[in-house]
């Protein structure tokens, strides 16, 4: 199999690395505009560079689509077309509107695999909370980042908080078709509450933290569960026990079981599970409707914070 990446920038240098370390892919072609990093990469990683997205094309069996959001639509278009398999970053595309239309493309090549680069769901700590099944009466996930220069067109909801809007929609709370949102902030801070009828989930984003911050916390009336994405951890706190009061301070006893979690990174699980996919070992887990309606829900926030 033939891989290509489109854009190698700072995720884009991530693929190439992690597709020259996978068995099945063969080689690796890539391209980008700016010609010098092009071939700083391809020296770096012994691959090839391409001098055209259309070379490029010509070239591969799939592609992984990393440049700048604002090209997805048009990337997209041109690999679905070349029938080409093909992985693209999240998000997905620059508006709900040309996700549709990303649709409307995938309905006439059944045959390939289309797949959305969503990471946190290759984050092992949400197979361990998938797989606690709770019943969650309250979520809050906050995803705080330092201000950076590598982002510049598109809003913290589509650049950070659309990870947990992905979880909690798709994972967390999937099949809950009923739900109310109501966010405040700006293009660099959102607080967004979305209820789900009698349940809450409340996620922040900011883009002018001096902390990178990467969390979820889950409550029910029986347990707490605390994760952090960057150091793949989980904390499971189950209900007290024993309730007591000494010399006027309050006290409670917890049980406190740390997950055990085999740590792994996320990217290398993402590209080999789109690679296992056309080779029909297995379906990718983030489809391409699911992909459009987190733009949706995007959309929704964006208009509530304008």
């Amino acid at each position: 199999m033939i891989f290509g990446v489109i854009g190698v920038g700072s995720m884009g240098k991530n693929h190439v690395r992690v597709l020259t370390e996978i068995k099945k892919v063969e080689d690796v072609v890539i391209y980008d505009t700016n010609r010098e990093q092009a071939e700083r990469i391809g020296g770096m990683y012994d691959v090839r560079v391409a001098g055209s997205v259309e070379e490029l094309l010509r070239e591969v069996d799939a592609v992984s689509i990393c440049s700048p959001t604002k090209f997805h639509f048009q990337h997209v278009r041109e690999s679905i077309e070349a029938g080409k398999h093909t992985l693209v970053e999240k998000p997905l595309a620059s508006s709900y509107d040309e996700g549709r239309k990303v649709l409307e493309f995938l309905s006439k090549r059944r045959d390939l695999v289309f797949g959305v680069g969503h990471i946190e769901r290759f984050n092992p700590i949400v197979s361990e909370l998938a797989g606690l099944e709770l019943d969650v009466a309250y979520l809050s996930a906050k995803r705080h980042n330092p201000a950076s220069s590598r982002i510049t067109d598109s809003t913290v909801v589509e650049d950070l908080m659309i990870h947990d809007i992905d979880l909690v929609f798709n994972v967390i709370f999937s099949g809950h078709s009923d739900y109310k949102i109501t966010a405040a902030g700006n293009r660099n801070v959102v607080q967004v509450l979305v209820k789900f009828g009698e349940k809450v989930a409340s996620l922040s984003a900011s883009r002018i933290s001096s902390k990178k911050i990467r969390t979820i916390y889950l409550e029910n009336e029986e347990m707490t569960v605390e994760g952090d994405f960057m150091t793949q951890e989980v904390y499971i706190y189950r209900k007290p026990s024993v309730y007591q009061s000494v010399n006027e301070k309050y006290l409670q006893e917890n049980v406190i079981e740390k997950v055990l979690i085999n740590k792994v990174e996320p990217l290398k699980v993402e590209l080999k599970a789109f690679v296992d996919a056309i080779d029909g070992k297995l379906e990718f887990p983030v489809t391409a409707e699911q992909a459009v309606n987190n733009l949706r829900i995007c959309e929704m926030i964006r208009r509530g914070i304008a």
